[in-house]
């Protein structure tokens, strides 16, 4: 086992083609984890179609300042991420790859700056190791596949310690200094908390004394000052056409209002969804999604104590750092488990170092093993109880498109050959394999069959088949898959006015009401405020709702206080 691992540590090799094998082994085996499937679905709720479609009319309208979807302003998040994904459309001309692409690339380059700062605050081989434990996560490595936002975010918050450790570890260095803090601005107009990076200070600050190293004398003076320029600088990307925007139309008052306060401040202390206890990422995240790391535990936390006993700056900042980001989430009464993505690479980066060791251990290999198997067995025993059980095996069929018996099986027999092969003293590579097939599975399998219904494709076929004669479409309550799949001109009524769904269904009664050719889509809940009147026909199910089209007549106190202007005609695709 000693000389398996030896071929992949390369042991005292230094140079820069050792470098280059490392980061061509790295990437390699991030592709394979991370892009196997890209460009065979579409996106899936809840986020991906909201992202996609504010990507896509963006670059359609030219329109890069503020977000909209379906004509409505998107007040929830900043435009950077939606710059990325537009551009990714722009070069690949498919929304397929290109709402993806951006979580990749964004996720390899989390993976480079582990490597590259473990090297050199340690070794080269725990810089290897470090890449490879954060290639190993669960959750990063399924967020390097989703069109989420989040990844992205990671990438800019591991840029900013990267910067910033490369300055205060390393340094001096101000061109490090000032890219830690320009990659916290980007990271401000990707996600409001992009700021993170900057709480590395504060250990920093709390850690004097001589036996705290390594500590290089950095002095600088006014050179201090050249990071809050450079996050200045970095936020103006946007702010300072946003400002010049607002100086021009008031109007947009409201859509500065509700972004910068609304969403960031009021969503953080008062929340109205996603609502967790203290608790939540300490018990139901961080235990199973930063497996297998969180397995390592009893082996890495006597080592990141005596490494503290012996005054290790390095781990102490990143150490700290990671308690602080979870426990900032923590604060806040809305929580998903996305959140602390962010401070998984600075877990990998402090695990990086000892992982070199615990590869010789039995009991950290076995350990494992154990996972390793246990999802083959996880696996197989999902199989088996499908066969024998044909209402449940019938139920995930019908919501999602897939069969679940034969995925299943087969990542149970691909996890079961790896564990056979690698052996128990071999657990590592056990678990690499096994979430490699898992991965290539779900991405060239399961994903295909599942994505009509999941991305919504095939409820919007059902819709334009009903309606192939109907002039003008209206949609209440619609949800952002329905936007984006459609391939007819339709009309809504905003987006998200799921407080105020009462007010948006009277505004659908009134435009309703105009024209006797015209017709909704709608959901009971919609039809129960305005339509008990109206004539309903059923036309699918599809995100656990019943959907409707309704002709009118709608309820005359409806068409009375609703106000037809609110309808934005939106082309499709």
């Amino acid at each position: 086992m000693s000389h398996a691992w030896g071929c992949v540590w390369r042991r005292g090799r230094r140079g820069g083609r050792e470098i280059a094998l490392d980061l061509l082994l790295l990437m390699g085996l991030g592709l394979v984890l991370m892009a196997s499937g890209l460009g065979l679905r579409d996106p899936w709720p809840a986020d991906e179609p909201r992202f996609a479609l504010v990507a896509r009319d963006m670059l359609a309208s030219g329109d890069w300042l503020i977000p909209r979807i379906g004509g409505d302003t998107y007040e929830d998040k900043p435009p950077l991420f939606f710059w990325l994904i537009a551009a990714s459309l722009w070069l690949t001309q498919s929304l397929r790859v290109a709402f993806l692409l951006p979580s990749l690339l964004a996720a390899l380059g989390c993976v480079a700056l582990v490597y590259d700062l473990g090297r050199r605050l340690w070794s080269r081989e725990a810089g290897l190791a470090a890449g490879l434990a954060l290639l190993a996560a669960v959750q990063f490595v399924w967020q390097g596949r989703q069109g989420q936002i989040d990844a992205t975010l990671c990438f800019w918050t591991t840029l900013g310690l990267y910067g910033l450790l490369r300055h205060l570890l390393l340094g001096p260095a101000w061109g490090w200094h000032a890219l830690g803090w320009a990659a916290a601005g980007f990271g401000i107009i990707t996600k409001g908390v992009g700021f993170l990076p900057l709480l590395l200070f504060v250990p920093y600050v709390l850690a004097r004394g001589s036996r705290w190293q390594p500590r290089p004398r950095l002095g600088g003076g006014a050179a201090w000052a050249l990071g809050p320029l450079a996050l200045l600088a970095a936020v103006s990307v946007w702010l300072v056409p946003l400002w010049l925007a607002l100086r021009a139309d008031p109007s947009l008052a409201a859509y500065a209002d509700e972004i910068f306060f609304e969403q960031t401040v009021e969503r953080y202390t008062n929340a109205w969804h996603h609502l967790k206890p203290f608790w939540y990422f300490l018990v139901n995240v961080i235990p199973i999604l930063w497996l297998p790391l969180t397995a390592l535990l009893p082996w890495l936390v006597p080592r990141w104590r005596a490494s503290l006993r012996n005054g290790d700056l390095r781990i102490l900042l990143l150490l700290t750092w990671i308690v602080m980001v979870v426990a900032f989430f923590s604060f806040s009464s809305g929580k998903r488990g996305v959140y602390v993505l962010p401070a998984l690479p600075a877990l990998a980066l402090i695990c990086g170092p000892y992982l070199v060791e615990l590869a010789g251990e039995r009991s950290a290999q076995r350990m494992v093993f154990a996972l390793a198997g246990l999802v083959a067995a996880v696996a197989f025993g999902a199989a088996g109880y499908a066969l024998v059980d044909p209402g449940i095996r019938a139920h995930v069929l019908e919501r999602y498109g897939l069969d679940v018996v034969g995925p299943l099986a087969l990542i149970g027999a691909l996890g079961a050959l790896a564990c056979a092969v690698a052996g128990p003293r071999r657990g590592f590579a056990a678990w690499g394999a096994t979430l490699a097939a898992t991965l290539l599975v779900i991405g060239y399998w399961a994903n295909p069959a599942m994505d009509a219904v999941r991305s919504g494709a095939a409820f919007a076929r059902l819709v334009e088949s009903a309606t192939a004669d109907v002039a003008e479409l209206g949609l209440v309550g619609y949800k952002e898959q329905y936007l984006l799949q459609l391939r007819r001109p339709t009309v809504n009524f905003g987006h998200a006015r799921w407080r105020e769904h009462r007010a948006e269904a009277a505004d659908a009664a009134a435009w309703l009401a105009q024209r006797p050719s015209r017709m909704l889509l709608a959901d009971p809940e919609a039809i129960a405020a305005c339509f008990t009147t109206a004539v309903t026909r059923e036309v699918a199910v599809a995100n656990r709702k019943r959907w409707f089209l309704v002709s009118g007549p709608a309820d005359p106190h409806c068409v009375a206080r609703g106000d037809a202007r609110a309808a934005r005609a939106y082309g499709g695709r």
